[in-house]
C-alpha cells in the first residue's frame, strides 16, 4: 500500500502519524516485515552528529553610518570573505584566526577559528567586527571597528556545502614511524587505533540511500532548529560501488544544508578543536524519511550490522590518493570498540557522537507527533546512480605563459 507527502502531513496535522526512529524501524521491519512497516510507519526519524569542515556562516552585519564596502574584515580576528555585497560576509568554519600559531610548533592546539566564532555567536555573546574599505561615492567610509551579536544582524544562516556524508572511511596509520594528525584525529602508528565518523544505522542517507525522499527542498532537524537541504552537497558521489539493500561501500551521497543561526543552539552545534590539523564544526542533522512505501520502509530497517565502511591508511594511501581499503569492517564491530584488520585487534573510537544521533532522531520525532513539523516533498531528488554524477580528481596542467587575458597584463 503506497502512501502520499499529502496524506502523511494530514495525519502529521491531526497528531495520528505514526513516527519511529531509525533505530526503532530495525526491530519493527525484522520482526513485522517490511510490507507490514510500511502499512503501520508513516515517518522514521535519523540522526547525525559528528564534524564537518565543510561549514560556514552567510551573515548581513546592517550598513553602517555612513556607509560602507567592505573589502577585507574580521570577527573576533578570524577573516571573512568580503567578495559579496557591501555588508554581506561569509565566515567559514575552518578559517583560522590571524597570526594564529597554526602547525609551525607541531602538532599545533587550533584553539580558535570560524567555528568558534559561530559557535559564540549561537550562544549570544559579542563579536569584534573590524573592516577595511577602499571608499566610493556611494560607501565612504574606510573603516569600521565595532561589537556585533546575532541579535544585531540583518540575516545569519548556517550555510553548509557539505554534509551528512553517506557512509564514510574508517581511519588508520600502517606506517611504523610517528603518529600522523588528521581530520579523524590522532592515528598511532602499526594499527594500534582506528578513528570513524558516521552515525551508521541513525545516519540519514543510509537509511534512504537512493534518494527517494531526499532532495532540494526536504526540511529537516538543522543545529538544534529548523534548517532545508538546498542542493547536493561538494563532492556527492552516488556512482559509489553498493551493497545489499543500495548500501554504498564507502563515502557517497553528501547534502548542501542551510538554516537560521537564530533559531540553533550550542548542544547541536559545537566548534572543534583537531590535534595538528585545525578547527572544524560539529553539526546536527535530522532527515525525516516519509514511509511511502514497502522498498523505503525495507531501506529503513538497515542495521549497523549490514552497513560496511572502508579500513583506509592514512600514513600513505590516503594522503597519496592510492591504495585499496586494507579491509571492510561493519558499523556493529566499529561501536563495539574494536576491529580486526591484518590480523590484528584495533581499539576504535567514534569521532561522531552516536548519543546525540540518537537524541536529534528522538527530539525530530517528537517535532512530527506534535504536529509542529510536517514532511516537504522535494522539488528536484538528488543525482542517484544513474545519473553520471561523481566527484572526479583535479588534472593539474601547469598555466602556460600568456594563457591569460587579463586587461592591461601585456603593453605592446
Amino acid at each position: 500500500m503506497a502512501k502520499t507527502y499529502e496524506e502523511i502531513n494530514e495525519k502529521i496535522r491531526d497528531k495520528q502519524a505514526v513516527v519511529v526512529t531509525a533505530e526503532e524501524m530495525i526491530d519493527i521491519v525484522k520482526n513485522d516485515g517490511a510490507k507490514k512497516a510500511a502499512e503501520k510507519v508513516d515517518v522514521v526519524t535519523t540522526g547525525t552528529f559528528g564534524p564537518m569542515c565543510s561549514s560556514g556562516a552567510m551573515l548581513s552585519v546592517g550598513h553602517t553610518t555612513p556607509r560602507i564596502k567592505m573589502t577585507s574584515a574580521t570577527l573576533n580576528d578570524v577573516p571573512v570573505y568580503c567578495g559579496l555585497a557591501a555588508v554581506d560576509l561569509y565566515l567559514g568554519a575552518t578559517e583560522l584566526i590571524e597570526h594564529g600559531p597554526q602547525n609551525k610548533v607541531f602538532p599545533g592546539e587550533f584553539a580558535y577559528g570560524g567555528a568558534q566564532v559561530i559557535e559564540e555567536l549561537v550562544q549570544g555573546k559579542d563579536v569584534v567586527l573590524r573592516a577595511k574599505a577602499y571608499g566610493t561615492d556611494c560607501y565612504p567610509r574606510q573603516k569600521l571597528e565595532t561589537l556585533i551579536n546575532l541579535s544585531e544582524m540583518n540575516n545569519a544562516v548556517l550555510l553548509n556545502p557539505r554534509n551528512a556524508y553517506q557512509n564514510y572511511n574508517v581511519a588508520v596509520n600502517a606506517g611504523d614511524k610517528r603518529p600522523i594528525y588528521t581530520y579523524l584525529g590522532v592515528l598511532r602508528p602499526r594499527l594500534a587505533n582506528a578513528n570513524y565518523c558516521s552515525a551508521g544505522q541513525l545516519s540519514p542517507l543510509l537509511n534512504d540511500p537512493h534518494y527517494r525522499t531526499i532532495g532540494v527542498g526536504t526540511r529537516i532537524f538543522l543545529g538544534g532548529g529548523v534548517g532545508y537541504v538546498y542542493d547536493q552537497g561538494t563532492q556527492h558521489d552516488p556512482s559509489v560501488p553498493r551493497g545489499p539493500g543500495g548500501v554504498p561501500l564507502g563515502g557517497s551521497g553528501t547534502l548542501a544544508v542551510t538554516g537560521p543561526l537564530a533559531q540553533m543552539r550550542t548542544e547541536f552545534l559545537r566548534a572543534v578543536s583537531i590535534t595538528g590539523y585545525g578547527v572544524s564544526l560539529s553539526v546536527g542533522i535530522g532527515v525525516p524519511i516519509p514511509i511511502l512505501d514497502e522498498e523505503i520502509a525495507a531501506f529503513t530497517g538497515v542495521s549497523d550490522a549490514e552497513i560496511t565502511a572502508p579500513v583506509v591508511d592514512y600514513s600513505h594511501n590516503y594522503s597519496n590518493n592510492t591504495g585499496e581499503p586494507l579491509a571492510r569492517v561493519t558499523y556493529e564491530a566499529l561501536r563495539s570498540g574494536r576491529i580486526e584488520v591484518q590480523g590484528k585487534q584495533i581499539r576504535t573510537a567514534g569521532l561522531s557522537s552516536y548519543a546525540k544521533a540518537r537524541a536529534i532522531a528522538g527530539e525530530l520525532k517528537q517535532w512530527i507527533e506534535n504536529g509542529s513539523f510536517t514532511i516537504s516533498r522535494p522539488a528536484e531528488p538528488l543525482p542517484g546512480v544513474d545519473s553520471g554524477v561523481k566527484t572526479r580528481l583535479l588534472q593539474i596542467r601547469p598555466p602556460q605563459q600568456n594563457n591569460h587575458n587579463r586587461r592591461g597584463s601585456a603593453r605592446r
